[in-house]
C-alpha cells in the first residue's frame, strides 16, 4: 500500500504534479525533508491569503491573534518509506483566517481524529526511479469528514486550487534545479579529487 494511502485512503479533493529528476530518489527525499523555498510567487500568494487575518488582528488585536507563518514548515511529517515517499499532514479548517490548525500528536493520531467539521490534508512525495531519472510525484489529498465541512471547504479549494496549483509546479521545478545542481556540484568535486 502506498504511504499516502496509510494515511489518508478516503478523500474528496486531490492534485497531483510530477517531474523527472537526475537525482537519486533518496536524495531527492532528504532535500525535501529540509526543503525552505524561497519564491516571490508562493510568498505573494501568502501574503494574500493572511491579509484578512492581519487586518483583523490590526482591528481587535485581543480577539484575533497575528497570523502564523505558513510555509511547508507547518506540516506535521507523518511517515517516511525509505527512498519511496514520504508524507506530511494537516489538520484544520483551512477556510479560517487563522487555518484553524489543529496540533498533531503523532502520526498514529493523525490517523486517529475525528473531530466533526474539521478536515485533514496530506502532502505526499512520491519518488520512483526511471533509468538515470527519478520521477517525482507530489499529491495533495483533502478529507472533509461531514457534509459542513465538506460546504465550507469547497469555496475554499475552487478559490486557492489555480494558486496552490502553480506554487507546486514551482515547487517541483525549484526542487529539481536544486538537485541537478547539488548532484553535478558533487560530480565537479569528485573529479578535482
Amino acid at each position: 500500500m502506498p504511504l499516502i494511502d496509510h494515511f489518508l485512503p478516503d478523500y474528496q479533493f486531490s492534485e497531483r504534479h510530477e517531474t523527472r529528476v537526475r537525482c537519486p530518489p533518496g536524495a531527492l527525499l532528504d532535500l525535501i525533508q529540509t526543503w525552505e523555498p524561497r519564491d516571490r510567487f508562493s510568498d505573494a500568494a501568502m501574503t494574500v491569503r493572511q491579509t484578512p487575518a492581519r487586518l483583523m488582528h490590526r482591528l481587535a488585536p485581543s480577539r484575533h491573534p497575528a497570523p502564523q507563518p505558513f510555509s511547508l514548515k507547518s506540516f506535521a511529517p507523518l511517515g517516511r518509506d525509505g527512498d519511496r515517499a514520504m508524507v506530511g499532514g494537516l489538520i484544520g479548517q483551512f477556510w479560517r483566517n487563522d487555518f484553524g490548525l489543529v496540533p498533531i500528536a503523532s502520526p498514529e493520531a493523525f490517523v486517529a481524529f475525528d473531530a466533526p467539521r474539521t478536515p485533514k490534508l496530506v502532502l505526499g512525495f512520491m519518488a520512483e526511479p526511471e533509468g538515470e531519472m527519478t520521477r517525482l510525484v507530489t499529491e495533495t489529498r483533502v478529507y472533509c469528514p461531514d457534509r459542513m465541512s465538506y460546504v465550507m471547504f469547497l469555496p475554499y479549494w475552487l478559490l486557492i486550487r489555480p494558486a496552490s496549483g502553480l506554487i507546486r509546479r514551482r515547487m517541483l521545478t525549484a526542487i529539481r534545479e536544486t538537485a541537478e545542481r547539488r548532484s553535478t556540484d558533487r560530480g565537479m568535486a569528485a573529479q578535482q579529487d
